[in-house]
């Protein structure tokens, strides 16, 4: 494991993991929606709906699945030693240099190689808690200690705060925009101000994982990012958007040098041939992405406002999910047999884009469930998730 940016030493010490809280499985493993509901009896729910991972509802386009179905043929053959033509097809496609983009499998496996190539155990990682709690996994993985910080009160990351965590042992900072789970996202002079006042030893992560799902208003030009900030790494996946979590196709942005230090861990052979077909077929089917995007976060806003309506104090999201605060949503909705991402609080986190699954969620928590009061919502502000989040 090679040093960080300022190659200072520091005592190596156990890393802190901390828990990971997921719904479990019901022990009989999940059913078909339209099948018929067995005699057997059971004391754990059938599940109708899995919407604990943030997935895309649909499967690839038909394109990318004749694309896929072509490299089949050549699965007899190993993928390129080091992964070149993803990388070149990303940049292409960015308008970056192939040398300012380094793959991986996902977005998980990219920040692991971060982690891995820019930290040395007994420093920490500073993020927002709750977080894609992929974070604190990597961390331990790396010897790292994770410092969460709390979001603040409208359920936002709260980048001040998590300036002051900064300290002389921060190997790396993870910001996620929009947010996971609650889907808030910071405005881009919030985080320009930010990475401006951080110092430039500390590498920051900036996970753009669900940045497809956001309008072209709210998107920051990596490109500028990058001139401005040399220690900042841009992560973003074809695993949401493009509906490809089951192939792993991730990738980081940075300056070269930087990239450079994180390709050194780069698994030979570890990008299949697939990787870069998918990719390119997805790309040539810009359009029929973009009208897959409308149609989930059109569901998303048609679900949210209902799930308002029942009184639950959902935050506005910028992503392909939904965070429904309340100290009984997980148990409800698990009793209705939709597998949801838990959180110790009760609160739940939720994949949108299936018009069924969106019903049978807002049918499980209808009458409204235990929560905080809920005030009005300014058309323009998140002050309307006030109230929970302070009273967490």
């Amino acid at each position: 494991m090679s040093h960080s940016i300022t190659g200072d030493e520091a005592p190596t010490r156990t890393a802190r993991l901390r828990p990971v809280f997921t719904t479990p499985e019901p022990a009989h493993g999940p059913t078909l929606l339209s099948g018929k509901r067995s005699a057997e009896r059971s004391p754990l729910p059938r599940k109708r709906f899995d919407l604990a991972l943030s997935e895309h509802p649909l499967p690839p386009l038909p394109s990318v699945q004749r694309a896929l179905h072509a490299t089949i043929a050549g699965a007899n053959r190993y993928p390129e030693f080091l992964p070149h033509r993803l990388p070149t097809l990303i940049a292409d496609h960015l308008g970056l240099a192939p040398d300012q983009i380094v793959v991986g499998a996902g977005a998980t496996g990219v920040a692991l190689q971060v982690m891995q190539a820019l930290t040395r155990a007994g420093q920490t990682i500073v993020y927002a808690e709750p977080t894609f709690d992929g974070y604190p996994i990597l961390a331990a993985m790396c010897g790292l200690e994770g410092v969460g910080v709390p979001l603040d009160v409208a359920g936002r990351q709260d980048l001040w705060a998590m300036l002051r965590a900064v300290g002389e042992r921060t190997g790396l900072v993870a910001v996620c925009r929009p947010h996971n789970p609650t889907g808030t996202l910071i405005p881009g002079s919030e985080l320009k101000a930010f990475l401006f006042a951080l110092p430039r030893r500390v590498p920051v992560l900036l996970d753009e994982a669900y940045v497809e799902f956001l309008g072209a208003a709210e998107r920051i030009d990596p490109g500028t990012l990058l001139q401005r900030y040399p220690n900042l790494l841009i992560l973003r996946t074809f695993s949401k958007a493009y509906g490809l979590a089951g192939l792993r196709i991730g990738y980081a942005i940075g300056r070269p040098e930087l990239i450079a230090r994180v390709r050194r861990l780069q698994l030979p052979f570890g990008v299949p041939e697939s990787a870069a077909v998918a990719v390119a077929a997805s790309y040539a089917a810009a359009h029929e992405l973009a009208d897959r995007v409308l149609h989930i976060t059109v569901e998303r806003d048609h679900l949210r406002a209902a799930l308002r309506r029942n009184g639950i104090p959902v935050p506005r999201s910028s992503g392909n999910f939904l965070y429904l605060p309340g100290r009984t949503v997980t148990a409800r909705l698990t009793a209705a047999g939709i597998a949801v991402k838990g959180y110790p609080d009760g609160s739940a986190r939720i994949a949108v884009g299936d018009p069924d699954a969106g019903t049978a969620v807002i049918t499980a928590l209808e009458p409204p469930v235990q929560m905080a009061a809920l005030p009005s919502e300014s058309d323009d502000t998140d002050s309307y998730s006030t109230s929970w989040f302070r009273s967490r």
